[in-house]
């Protein structure tokens, strides 16, 4: 497929597989499928995990680049009990249609999370962003106060100079025409091969994977792959992080952390290859109201990999956060906490 114009229109989804034929057409946990959403401009798929109670507050989670609802998998199921949580595919990813206007920069994706949030009635909500959707989260946030409860940001996609290494092949999709090119260069690898390439990068500790998870990504990556529109939407979406990591004045990212009102739990992993430990100081003085949880064994998906331990600290700071709702925030706001 020829690369489409960076502001044009996306290639429909291939119309052999039907959107509501699709065999893996399944939402983060067995039994409770996706829905659909038309918002302004977009038709997104959302999940949600019955709550184990009524009148639970609202959660969103949104996922990071080339993820999906099933990222948060474990996490809904581990917080049944405290929130009715929902995640959300961003336009183009997953089993949402790609925007109509083809606009799949960061700014972009926050109008669509906007505009569900706002046709959902939901806000406001704890809201949950990974990596891509930690820099939607952020700037969502900054924006819009009204619809922000807490925010939990795991490895956020904060602008970092330099990226470690490790991050750089990721980066690399943003230049034009390089995911083509890394496309035909792993042409001759299976799905289950380059699904263990993508553990590799983002687990602390691949070995730990469940099958049943590892067959779950064989099957997601094959049915990616068969959209005409997969990699595109990959590259323009990694090309808006990059834009968003150059922007400044009132559009920078780490400016619109400073104008965050809402308590703000960071979670990073000693074993990230894609976002460095090292912003994670930047990031607590930048948040007026920020605490920290240390995963020394996670990676880039903690809330995949160490599901238990970010709920438990997702608990407190929304505990905390009720308890002190109207007040000021103390001037030892801050504080870290680890995980051993």
């Amino acid at each position: 497929m020829t690369p489409t114009p960076a502001t044009g229109p996306i290639p429909a989804p291939h119309p052999a597989v039907p959107h509501q034929a699709d065999p893996y057409r399944t939402g983060p946990v067995p039994g409770h499928p996706l829905r659909t959403v038309a918002v302004p401009g977009c038709t997104l798929a959302v999940s949600a995990v019955e709550p184990d109670g009524d009148g639970l507050p609202p959660a969103v989670m949104v996922h990071g680049l080339g993820g999906s609802t099933q990222n948060w998998a474990e996490l809904m199921a581990e917080l049944a009990g405290d929130v009715h949580a929902e995640a959300v595919d961003l336009p183009g990813f997953g089993h949402s249609a790609p925007p109509d206007d083809g606009d799949l920069s960061l700014s972009g994706h926050v109008r669509a999370v906007t505009a569900y949030l706002e046709s959902a009635d939901r806000g406001p909500v704890h809201l949950f962003g990974n990596s891509l959707g930690g820099a939607v989260a952020v700037r969502l946030a900054a924006l819009r106060p009204d619809l922000v409860r807490t925010l939990t940001l795991v490895s956020p996609a904060l602008p970092e100079l330099p990226p470690q290494h490790t991050a750089l092949p990721t980066g690399l999709l943003a230049v034009p025409g390089a995911a083509r090119l890394l496309e035909r260069l792993a042409a001759g690898q299976s799905a289950e091969q380059r699904t263990a390439a993508l553990f590799a990068l983002v687990y602390g500790d691949p070995e730990l994977i469940p099958q049943d998870r590892r067959d779950l990504a064989v099957r997601e990556y094959r049915r990616r792959m068969d959209l005409p529109y997969a990699m595109d939407v990959l590259a323009r979406s990694a090309r808006g992080i990059v834009r968003a990591y150059a922007e400044r004045g009132a559009q920078s990212l780490w400016r619109q952390a400073g104008q965050v009102q809402a308590p703000v739990l960071l979670v990073y992993g000693l074993r990230d290859r894609l976002v460095s430990y090292r912003s994670a100081r930047r990031a607590c003085e930048a948040f007026p109201d920020a605490r920290l949880l240390v995963l020394p064994d996670s990676g880039h998906v903690a809330m995949m990999e160490h599901p238990v331990q970010v709920a438990r600290a997702f608990r407190e700071m929304a505990a905390e956060a009720a308890a002190r709702r109207g007040r000021p925030v103390p001037a030892e706001g801050r504080r870290v906490v680890r995980e051993v």
